[in-house]
């Protein structure tokens, strides 16, 4: 399901000329549509795809996988400006789905690994504090730090940090997607296999069948093949549409795969 349509950068002529009102892309801006259920953003680094990112969320206040909210992340503070002046147009306003930037999630996974030790010291203070009680009355007192350390184990087994990278990655986002969210992932290939990129191609299908809408900031050839996916191009300043055949990343990738030793041979030289 299509939650969001379109932003609409609110009266472009009168913005201040500092950063992040100075970016190309956001000077061009006017409005961005989302006709599809999965839309990318693709372009160099330091083309604008992160910060058109970050504006949404910030303005669609959606909870973030960090250590910090949108409303106190200190990276954030000038996009929080900027986000003041987007209009937004809705199919339906959805509170749920998150904002997740790659190289957040060791934040995430050490906030998530502080709460696991904080309930099992919860559970050790109620088994010290009722020793000398019933057994009832002593689990009574743990049901609620158990039931849930029981939830964040159901739902990332021994803990984010206890897997490798990429596995851990890969099951946050089987964890956290829900029906009926809209995500915004700022390149999630990061740390996944060419194989894990594809199961994650996978699970965005499913999760639009569940009435998810993504837009995501990438990089991956892999990603951006998804069928009917909107894909926009934030290089020369501007934003545009693009099809999948077009994009440099793809081309480029196709050229070296099929000829490897053309482009290895003048780095060799």
């Amino acid at each position: 399901m299509i939650h969001l349509q379109s932003i609409t950068l609110k009266h472009p002529d009168t913005l201040p000329i500092h950063f992040p009102f100075n970016i190309p892309v956001i000077q061009s801006l006017t409005t961005l549509t989302f006709p599809h259920d999965v839309t990318f953003f693709v372009g160099e680094n330091g083309s604008g795809k992160s910060t058109v990112l970050e504006i949404m969320a910030v303005a669609a206040q959606l909870p973030t996988i960090g250590s910090e909210t949108v409303d106190h992340d200190s990276t954030l503070k000038d996009i929080r400006e900027l986000s003041k002046h987007l209009q937004w147009a809705w199919t339906k306003r959805t509170r749920r789905g998150f904002f997740m930037r790659s190289e957040d999630f060791f934040g995430f996974a050490k906030r998530m690994g502080q709460l696991r030790e904080n309930l099992q010291a919860d559970l050790a203070a109620v088994d010290k504090e009722y020793a000398h009680r019933n057994t009832y009355a002593r689990n009574l007192a743990k049901v609620p730090f158990a039931s849930e350390l029981h939830a964040l184990n159901d739902s990332y087994g021994a803990g984010l940090d206890a897997q490798s990278h990429g596995e851990s990655y890969f099951k946050l986002f089987k964890a956290r997607f829900v029906p009926g969210g809209l995500y915004l992932l700022d390149e999630p290939e990061a740390p996944l296999s060419p194989n894990r990129q594809l199961a994650l191609l996978a699970l965005l299908k499913e999760m639009i069948a569940l009435d998810a809408q993504f837009i995501i900031a990438t990089h991956s050839p892999i990603l951006l093949a998804y069928p009917g996916a909107t894909i926009y191009s934030f290089d020369d300043g501007k934003i545009q549409s693009v099809a999948y055949d077009d994009l440099e990343h793809v081309r480029l990738t196709r050229s070296f795969l099929n000829n490897p030793e053309a482009f290895l041979r003048h780095l060799m030289a």
